[in-house]
């Protein structure tokens, strides 16, 4: 079976009214493959939700940043049910940037992708390993620690992406060769194959996040085991669409 490709933009915290306007503009009209070829979410800052969801074409999907597990006295917090609420399908959960920033353990962000998918949304889960884990080939490792964290809370993956992003390629203009990318995600198929099921290792989509670019999204998308990409920066300018076309898939 084919996996269906899969590009999420990732916003992170950027953005004022007047840009998001452009962006939506861009987007809207950017010539991109057709959903039948390709699943394609944006994740702006919670504040822009309601606006980009009312000025963005219908293929492309919404996704949130992240969320909380319950609503409650969560100051400054999001629940999944709010999400679910206004209708967002996705969200993005245990970015590196949470889990180093802010602390994220592996079980704390399994719990949310739990949670979350008791919901109803969809997640991409973000695993990956710092620089001096890679000097240390603990690669494989740690993206298995942090993927079996959340395989042992849930029984069903149909609505999970894994993003892959190697933190040291997270917006230093450095990128895992398609040969770097292409191994870790081999490796952690296989990892899904013996620890979850040979049908889950199949059909689950991994991307890779990294300093994407309009200028190695080909070469790495055309890795067997590469299905798409989780872009950060450059999802906010004229080259996500690109991106979007790098298995140049025609109308």
């Amino acid at each position: 079976m084919t996996r269906k490709f899969f590009v999420g933009g990732n916003w992170k915290c950027n953005g004022t009214v007047e840009e998001v306007k452009k962006i939506c503009c861009m987007l809207n009209t950017g010539e991109v493959p057709c959903p039948n070829h390709i699943d394609t979410i944006v994740a702006p800052p919670f504040v822009f939700i309601p606006l980009v969801k009312s000025l963005l074409r219908s293929d492309f999907q919404i996704a949130a940043q992240n969320c909380w597990v319950k609503g409650g006295a969560f100051t400054g917090e999001i629940s999944a049910e709010m999400l679910v609420n206004i209708h967002i399908p996705w969200v993005i959960l245990g970015h590196s940037e949470r889990r180093t920033l802010c602390g994220e353990s592996n079980e704390f962000v399994a719990d949310k992708t739990e949670y979350a998918l008791s919901q109803g949304l969809k997640v991409c889960l973000c695993v990956g390993e710092s620089l001096k884990e890679r000097e240390n080939h603990e690669t494989s490792n740690v993206v298995a620690k942090q993927t079996k964290a959340v395989a042992d809370k849930i029984g069903c993956w149909a609505n999970i992406v894994i993003a892959y992003e190697p933190i040291w390629a997270i917006g230093t203009g450095k990128v895992a060769t398609p040969e770097q990318a292409q191994e870790v995600h081999y490796n952690l198929r296989k990892w899904l194959d013996q620890n979850v099921s040979p049908q889950v290792a199949q059909n689950t989509r991994i991307i890779y996040g990294g300093s994407v670019t309009a200028a190695n999204c080909k070469e790495i998308g055309s890795q067997p085991d590469v299905d798409g990409f989780l872009v950060g920066g450059a999802s906010l300018k004229e080259e996500f669409i690109t991106i979007l076309n790098a298995r140049n898939y025609h109308h």
